[in-house]
This record gives structure tokens, C-alpha cells and sequence, in this order.
């Protein structure tokens, strides 16, 4: 156990998740606290991740919720740098937020267009270099993007969704080997279908569930702790000499 705690414990790190205030961000943000970190929780909805806040602290960890609309890179600095003097490091960054509008492409309007690319890879681009001014005087650091196995495959009414997470795949790499030099290790997961309360509507539609589950050679769709094993390894000094690369967690999308 001593052995796998000094492998995958994050004990002493600071990480940074956004999206932090519901579904997967918020139970990325527990799983990284449970594996020892203490954790800065970005989103929109301060009241919300005062609540996460304070699920985090019962776990005897730190936390920090920090209000933050990811559409304003402007802001991004000043709460970047909030977070940095509070805990005095940032070792981990964790770009969960995304979003998705299911249209197909002759619906898709320029103003969709922007919203789904501003967040999926405009503001991850922006949140890293912001965040990697503190990780490369630190000389390591460990960022982690929420990519999607959309960025591999095609599918329906995901254009614009498809296209950003296809962005972020490359920037992943582009930033892979820019920060390598300063031991900052860049990667990304690729979930395929994840059942959440906010996608559990999706899935009522009978013949849309079927057509995925058709595509998943494990047969079912994702849990959110189904992604944890990958975030806290590529969190974690298990993952030292891994950059760049995508871990996919598709229950075999992919592989058709």
C-alpha cells in the first residue's frame, strides 16, 4: 500500500479543476482529493462550489472555490493568480468544462459555433499558459484535458463538438513538446458516452441508446468513476515520462 500510495498519492499537490461545480468536475474534483490533494474548484456558481467546497474539507483536505466565467479570458490571470498566492503552488490543472449543442451542421449557427469552441479549446489554451507561468519556475507540472473520443471518430450532430475536441487533442500535443523542457507533463482523456443526471435525459431516447451501445464493444455506457483511474495517474508521478498522449476510456469505441 506504501508503495501505490508513493506511486499515485497526490499528497502535498494543489490541483485546479474546472467545471468543478456539478457532474463530472465535481466528482473529479472528490477523487482528486481522496488521492490527497487539495483542490481549487472553478466554475460559474459560487454557491455551488462553496458545496463542494465543503465536501472536499470533510475529506480533510483544502479547498478553494473560485467564481470564474471561462468566456472571459480576460479575467483568467488575476483568478489564476488568486489561487497561486492562497496555496502557494499549482501542480495540477484539470480542464474538465466543456460543452455541447446537438445540432446537425445546417442548424449550427456562427454563434453555436463560437460558444462550443470558446470553451472546449479557446479557454483551455488561455488556463494553461496562465497556469503554466507558475508551473515552469516550479520546474514540473501536470496538465490533463477533457478531450473526447469525438476527437477520434464522427458522429451526429456533433460538428462543432467534434472540431474543438479535435483542437484540443493537437493542442494537447503542441504543448506536450513547447513545456517539455520544464518537466510539465500535458495530456488528455477521451471518455466516449458518460451517464450523468444531466445526460440521463439523453439516453431516454430509445434508439439513440441502442446506436451507442451498438458502437461500445463493452457494452455500456461510462460511469464518471470510470474516468478517475486515468485522471489520478496522469496526475501522479506514475505518469512522469507520459506526455502528449491520450488516454482513451471509450469501452473500445475506438477500436473499430
Amino acid at each position: 500500500m506504501e508503495f501505490l500510495k508513493e506511486l499515485f498519492g497526490l499528497d502535498g499537490k494543489v490541483a485546479m479543476v474546472t467545471g468543478a461545480s456539478r457532474g463530472i468536475g465535481k466528482e473529479v474534483a472528490l477523487a482528486l482529493a481522496k488521492a490527497g490533494a487539495d483542490v481549487a474548484l472553478i466554475a460559474r456558481n459560487e454557491e455551488e462550489l462553496n458545496e463542494v467546497a465543503k465536501e472536499i474539507e470533510q475529506l480533510g483536505k483544502k479547498a478553494l472555490s473560485v467564481p470564474m466565467d471561462l468566456f472571459n479570458v480576460d479575467e483568467m490571470a488575476d483568478k489564476v493568480e488568486e489561487i497561486y498566492k492562497h496555496f502557494g503552488s499549482i501542480d495540477i490543472l484539470v480542464n474538465n468544462a466543456g460543452i455541447n449543442i446537438a445540432k446537425s451542421p445546417m442548424e449550427v449557427t456562427e454563434e453555436d459555433w463560437d460558444k462550443v469552441l470558446d470553451i472546449n479549446l479557446k479557454s483551455v489554451f488561455f488556463l494553461c499558459r496562465n497556469v503554466a507561468k507558475y508551473m515552469i519556475p516550479n520546474g514540473e507540472g501536470k496538465i490533463i484535458n477533457m478531450s473526447s473520443q469525438m476527437a477520434f471518430v464522427g458522429y451526429y450532430k456533433r460538428a462543432a463538438y467534434s472540431s474543438s475536441k479535435g483542437g484540443l487533442l493537437q493542442l494537447t500535443r503542441s504543448l506536450a513538446i513547447e513545456w517539455s523542457k520544464y518537466n510539465i507533463n500535458v495530456n488528455s482523456v477521451a471518455p466516449t458516452f458518460i451517464e450523468t443526471p444531466m445526460t440521463k435525459p439523453m439516453f431516454e431516447d430509445e434508439a439513440f441508446l441502442k446506436d451507442v451501445l451498438n458502437r461500445i464493444p463493452l457494452g455500456r455506457l461510462g460511469k464518471t468513476e470510470d474516468l478517475f483511474g486515468a485522471i489520478i495517474y496522469l496526475s501522479s508521478s506514475a505518469s512522469d515520462m507520459v506526455t502528449g498522449h491520450t488516454v482513451m476510456v471509450d469501452g473500445g469505441w475506438t477500436v473499430w
